[in-house]
């Protein structure tokens, strides 16, 4: 298994809640983290995919890459934008920041705070690469997409349970079941491995801002009730002999921009597999669809999980690359990690028969020119429901 630490000739005791695991080699923890709505990073990814969606919803041809950054009392836009459409992007960054529980001007950061706008059009040198005949890539680049037999969504348990723990958190937050809790947070899962395949939670640190009114006690507690104990036994887990680290360096009341700047993109890792695949080497969110950093990587993990949906590996990872105003891949690989029960050639004919990986082929196998990005801001970009990447493919 990659990425895996093998221990030869060692012994190995493992605590898995409530059973000790007596293993020979082959054991290993991996870990991996995610982050709540309201992080200051997922602030901005969610503003700039706004931005994108409201745009495209008028003119599916928009070439959009919108950043954001926001800190203290501050919101600025930047980047380019060429495009028919007729968007208030101050009006959408306000409305969406309210919509992630920032509405207190007293608390350093809200809907109300300051924005700065520094957006352009697309460089013309770029848009003659992209536009017409010619269809090409808007940038290079290299993206991966992996899929596996971990979890019902085909992938990694880490980051599937730590996503679930941010998303649980968030719920909990919004529907005022736990109403002291403020926006941002974070989640981080460490599960044991025996000869590559997960046996347990062994640790979960969670991070939540949360009211002075209310003790770190209590909100142990009633994260415990309702975050870790459904999210685990969701997964089949028992989360009563996992250990649970709450706000590590004590009470945590104040979070989001006021105390941590925030800048699109900055969480690649948690929107993809977690760590536990390569990484490509752009981000997702603010992009249209000709900016293969996100519709190659999209394509990379449709194509992957189709491979192990099919029952032709047990793990895959694809691997795509482009080059600018260039419309095929210069590179396209498959690796099954001796895991395939198909041959190298029938694996390749089913990838060529599932999507033409040239930058207009997987815009329009993929349906991407539609506002469907908003949704895929927090919780990652993959393993979930509702996008045309993730739909499995049973009529090849």
């Amino acid at each position: 298994m990659w990425p895996r630490a093998k221990y030869s000739n060692r012994q190995t005791l493992y605590l898995v809640g409530r059973k000790v695991l007596f293993c020979m080699s082959h054991t290993n923890l991996f870990t991996s983290e995610s982050v709540c709505s309201g992080h200051p990073d997922k602030i901005c990814d969610q503003v700039s995919d706004a931005i994108l969606d409201a745009i495209i919803a008028q003119d599916p041809y928009a070439r959009v890459a919108v950043e954001t950054v926001v800190g203290k009392n501050l919101i600025v836009l930047l980047g380019e934008i060429t495009t028919k459409a007729d968007v208030d992007c101050r009006a959408v960054a306000r409305a969406e920041i309210a919509r992630l529980g920032y509405n207190d001007p007293t608390q350093g950061f809200s809907c109300q705070s300051p924005i700065t706008s520094a957006i352009h059009h697309q460089s013309r040198e770029i848009a003659k690469g992209v536009s017409g005949r010619v269809k090409g890539a808007g940038d290079q680049g290299m993206m991966f997409g992996y899929a596996c037999t971990e979890t019902p969504e085909l992938m990694p348990l880490p980051i599937s349970i730590a996503h679930a723990l941010t998303r649980a958190i968030d719920e909990a937050r919004e529907s005022k079941t736990l109403p002291y809790l403020r926006p941002d947070g974070k989640s981080q899962v460490t599960v044991a491995y025996v000869d590559g395949k997960p046996v347990g939670v062994t640790e979960v640190v969670l991070a939540v801002p949360h009211h002075p009114d209310t003790t770190l006690k209590q909100v142990e507690a009633d994260l415990m009730r309702h975050v870790l104990t459904p999210v685990l036994a969701r997964y089949g887990f028992d989360a009563s002999g996992v250990k649970l680290t709450l706000n590590a360096t004590g009470v945590w009341h104040h979070g989001g921009p006021a105390s941590d700047a925030g800048l699109t993109g900055r969480k690649i890792v948690v929107d993809g597999y977690g760590g536990y695949a390569r990484v490509g080497g752009g981000a997702f969110s603010g992009k249209d669809p000709s900016k293969v950093d996100r519709s190659g990587a999209y394509a990379a993990r449709y194509i992957a999980k189709n491979i192990v949906a099919a029952g032709l590996a047990t793990r895959a990872e694809v691997a795509l690359a482009y080059c600018i105003g260039k419309p095929q891949p210069v590179m396209k690989n498959v690796e099954t990690f001796g895991t395939a029960v198909a041959t190298d050639a029938e694996i390749a004919a089913f990838v060529e028969g599932l999507l033409d990986c040239s930058v207009e082929g997987i815009i329009t196998g993929l349906d991407l020119r539609k506002p469907v990005y908003h949704q895929t801001a927090a919780y990652g970009h993959f393993g979930r429901e509702g996008v045309s990447w993730e739909r499995v493919v049973t009529n090849l």
